[in-house]
């Protein structure tokens, strides 16, 4: 029998509408799920992707997680991971340096065996417009049985762009389960007799995900067995309001002092006929009565707006920034650009030699589709790679009141309608998925060199207008990982290596608003500053050449 805790999307490092106290309760999530791999003496803990929020993340996160991991180490629990979109990086991965440091390892087409009983192969992250080159060759193994780990948004989940059942077919193995990260609503599926699971993630990146979060505790015996466990997160408060004629503030303020604020991140949602409610106030309000971050969305149409095409509250700029730049339909090359000059990790002064180096390396790839507008859902195209030849580039529950897991099943008999137990024996097709959305990013298209001085210049002049404009949102411009199913471990051109020769691009990690027109919007959100936060630590950032 082995025993294994399936975890991923735990996003360390994301400072959730710019609060510290936020980022640390990613950390503190990530935390928990080791404590219970040591408590419960598992034989391995399995991280199924975006480990880091971002791919340059702070030293002061990188500590955090190493000094975690030690604890799973001195307890002899192997931590085996794939690489996710939010960290991946072009030049060599966090998870490499881990693994460099005895903390992990990174899994890959080889079977890495646990007690002989089961052989976990990793599938890294791989970008849609890359997939189509992917060969799932697998090397053979000996096992009871044969779990694959990857980091995509499979079917038949909801917003899956990756064929499950194709992955299956093409596979020169044979897999009883596929461990997967990337959607953050837990859930289960069978697909041709292979169970396919989400382990959720470990906290909130959105408004959106009210579920419980939590992890995956699996054993491999004679049948499968999944079953949830629950963790420990700060609250989220979610009130809605619906407002008669002349109702207002104050019949909203009446409705909070219903509810439990304290410590707790409280979402409020304004409908109805009432009168106008300035968002700011009601924020106010509630942070007042010991609410830690308060955010309003109010979803009429008054008079005096109903010529404004979006949904967005005056006290949520980065939602308005990121809604507006959508609208742009700019190409990728635009996208980094922007990203780019609003970047608070890059300072004014360098801004201009960045954007001139992105652009030169775009065009230097030979494709104009990055500078297309289409490109925007584009990404990195590389040659045909199998998993053999190289490494490869990868709640819901009922909310607990301690840290103790509790487990669910599904046993239709229960008495206990919250256990949720799946086995092999069953068979049935079954799904948790909510409707929360997935955390999704696109990388650009490389672009040739024709017309590079006239697009360079023309980025100049674009980076001299965006150096004096300032917001705090990010993008996701790359998603290239090493040694993976296409990912970055082709043999270089020539003009690869002469682009080595420069410094690296700088980019950021993508922390995308909710569109509230688009339901399948990316749950990554970003909104303005409480009054706990403190600064980004964006002097202690640094990336993997520095190793």
């Amino acid at each position: 029998m082995t025993r294994v805790i399936h975890t991923g999307d735990t996003h360390i490092g994301y400072q959730q509408y710019h609060s510290q106290t936020r980022r640390e309760d990613f950390l503190h999530a990530f935390r928990q799920v080791i404590t219970d791999a040591c408590d419960a003496s598992v034989d391995a803990v399995i991280h199924a992707g975006d480990l880091f929020h971002d791919r340059r993340p702070s030293l002061t996160d990188l500590l955090e997680t190493i000094d975690i991991l030690r604890d799973l180490r001195e307890a002899d629990i192997p931590f085996l991971a794939v690489v996710g979109n939010h960290e991946s990086t072009r030049h060599g991965q966090w998870l490499d340096l881990f693994e460099r440091l005895g903390l992990a390892e990174r899994l890959n087409g080889s079977p890495r065996y646990i007690d002989n009983n089961l052989a976990l192969y990793g599938l890294d992250h791989v970008p849609p417009s890359r997939r189509e080159d992917l060969e799932y060759e697998f090397d053979p193994h000996e096992a009871t049985h044969a779990a694959l780990v990857s980091h995509g948004l499979f079917t038949p989940f909801a917003h899956g762009d990756w064929e499950t059942e194709m992955v299956l077919t093409a596979a020169s193995v044979d897999f009883d389960a596929m461990l997967l990260g990337d959607n953050h609503a837990p859930g289960i599926e069978t697909v041709k007799d292979t169970w396919v699971t989400y382990c959720g993630s470990t906290e909130r990146t959105s408004a959106t995900e009210e579920s419980a979060r939590g992890y995956n505790l699996i054993t491999f015996d004679t049948e499968v067995d999944i079953r949830r466990r629950s963790l420990e997160t700060r609250p989220f408060v979610f009130i809605s309001v619906d407002l008669s004629a002349g109702e207002g503030t104050e019949r909203v303020c009446d409705r909070l002092r219903e509810y439990d604020l304290h410590d707790a991140v409280v979402v409020i949602e304004i409908t109805g006929d009432g009168d106008s409610v300035p968002p700011a106030t009601i924020e106010t309000f509630a942070t007042d009565h010991g609410a830690l971050i308060a955010r309003v969305t109010d979803r009429r149409e008054h008079p005096e707006t109903e010529s404004i095409d979006t949904d967005i509250s005056f006290a949520d700029p980065d939602a308005a920034v990121e809604q507006r730049i959508r609208e742009l339909d700019l190409s990728t090359a635009a996208h980094n650009i922007d990203t780019t000059i609003r970047s608070d990790s890059i300072s004014d002064s360098n801004v201009r030699d960045t954007v001139t180096e992105d652009v030169s390396e775009l065009l230097t790839n030979e494709s104009l589709d990055a500078f297309d507008p289409s490109s925007t859902t584009e990404t990195h195209a590389s040659p045909k790679t199998t998993p053999t030849e190289s490494k490869q580039t990868s709640s819901e529950s009922e909310s607990e009141s301690s840290l103790s897991p509790t487990d669910h099943t599904t046993n239709p008999s229960s008495t206990n309608d919250s256990l949720t137990n799946h086995t092999s024996s069953a068979r049935q097709t079954h799904s948790t998925v909510q409707n929360d959305d997935p955390d999704v990013n696109t990388d650009p298209e490389n672009a040739p060199v024709d017309g590079g001085n006239a697009i360079i210049s023309d980025v100049q002049g674009m980076t001299d207008v965006g150096e004096s404009t300032g917001a705090v949102t990010k993008t996701d411009s790359d998603n290239t990982t090493k040694n993976g199913f296409g990912i970055g471990s082709e043999s270089e051109s020539e003009s690869d290596r002469q682009q080595k020769s420069k410094p690296e691009q700088r980019s950021d990690t993508a922390t995308h608003s909710r569109s509230e027109t688009d339901p399948n919007a990316d749950t990554i959100e970003e909104t303005e500053s409480s009054e706990d936060d403190e600064p980004d630590a964006t002097a202690d950032q640094f990336t993997m050449e520095d190793f």
